[in-house]
């Protein structure tokens, strides 16, 4: 009875305290392997299947259509490739000028008055160039002034005693320049501009005697030219003017300041009127050899070269050509100061001598002299001033 009451307690201690383990308890109906299944399947069904379908799925469905509609956003203005020529072409970007604003420091202005970049100037001016122009002058002011009309017997010498204008027919200035673009708006070049085709007018106003008459004179050769070497400074009004013609014209001003070179060539002045001598009266009776006329009167003037003041202003309009090729299509004013004879008259004349025999202006009274005489006149200079007004072209290589 004892014994019984041992193998029950050992029973039940074995029921409470399940993980110790007897090696010499063979598998019973006590400790069967189906108790375990008993807390596996809900652990399972209360945590790892709740976890997938609570939070798995709910979170893919969430967040994930919130990650398709920008994809369906961005594609709502698609246009398939084969329908984008069917639509019309955006209009070319013109030409924005105007102030930029301060950059670096509240002292430092921008350079450029372009907003658009240089790739959308097309007349963008940058580095050196070299420059060819052919002109048209289309008018001469000025002329050619004796600065001797006052001199005692000056009445004697043929030549110009009130304003003779210049003569000229086409008169086409050429000018070479070589300059650079300092930066978009402005640029400088050294130029060399040439006139020639011009002359001494072909019939002056000569005094007849010594009370100031005049009588034309004709007068032959008296080539006139002028060079100038300039420095000129351009500057481009297009900041202010706005755009011209979508951009493909480009309006600036410009002025030079120089040395020209002014020449006037020989020239002969034939006065073929008969003058009676001082104290010769017509019906009188003179001594033989007496001189009572003068006729077929030359003068040959000396040319002569001046140094002046030069300047000019000019203004017009750039365009482009293929290639970087600049045109400029300019009016110009020019200045290249006076023109000017050396000073030096040689005047041959032939002289009439009375014969004594009859009263003179009757035939016979006066015969012709066997020589010449000839007069050297020094410092009796004729001069002008030039002023031309050139329309023109000029070709300008950019590098």
């Amino acid at each position: 009875m004892k014994n019984i009451r041992i193998f029950a307690a050992l029973i039940g201690a074995a029921a409470v305290a399940p993980h110790v383990g007897f090696a010499a308890y063979p598998a019973g109906a006590y400790y069967a392997p189906p108790q375990p299944m008993q807390y596996q399947p809900p652990v399972y069904q209360q945590y790892q299947q709740p976890v997938y379908q609570q939070y798995q799925q709910p979170v893919y469905q969430q967040y994930q259509p919130q990650y398709q509609q920008p994809q369906q956003v961005r594609r709502e203005g698609y246009i398939p490739a084969a329908q984008i020529g069917q639509y019309p072409q955006a209009a070319a970007p013109g030409r924005v000028t105007g102030q930029l604003p301060k950059v670096g420091n509240a002292y430092v202005n921008a350079g450029r008055k372009y907003y658009q970049p240089e790739g959308f100037d097309r007349l963008a001016d940058s580095g050196l160039y070299i420059g060819l122009s052919l002109g048209y002058t289309y008018s001469i002011s000025g002329g050619m002034l004796a600065q001797y009309q006052n001199e005692k017997h000056s009445w004697f010498v043929p030549g110009a005693f009130k304003e003779a204008h210049f003569q000229y027919g086409t008169v086409m200035p050429i000018q070479i320049s070589v300059g650079a673009a300092i930066n978009n708006d402005v640029r400088v070049d050294f130029a060399y501009l040439r006139y020639s085709g011009m002359s001494y007018p072909s019939i002056v106003q000569t005094a007849s005697d010594d009370r100031g008459s005049l009588i034309s004179a004709d007068v032959s050769n008296g080539r006139v030219s002028g060079t100038a070497t300039m420095l000129n400074v351009y500057y481009n009004l297009d900041s202010y003017t706005g755009v011209l013609a979508s951009g493909s014209l480009r309006p600036y001003v410009g002025v030079g300041l120089g040395i020209s070179t002014n020449t006037i060539s020989d020239y002969v002045v034939y006065d073929g009127s008969f003058y009676g001598e001082e104290g010769i009266y017509d019906g009188q009776t003179y001594p033989a050899g007496l001189l009572t006329g003068i006729s077929e009167v030359y003068a040959y003037h000396s040319g002569g070269t001046t140094e002046q003041m030069a300047y000019a202003f000019e203004g017009g309009l750039t365009t482009e050509m293929q290639g970087g090729l600049k045109v400029d299509f300019y009016v110009r004013w020019a200045h290249l100061g006076q023109v000017e004879s050396s000073g030096s008259i040689v005047v041959s004349q032939t002289e009439w001598l009375s014969t004594g025999l009859y009263p003179i202006g009757i035939n016979g009274s006066e015969v012709q002299g066997d020589y010449d005489s000839v007069y050297h006149y020094t410092d009796w200079k004729e001069s002008g001033t030039l002023n031309m007004v050139d329309l023109g072209v000029r070709l300008r290589i950019q590098f």
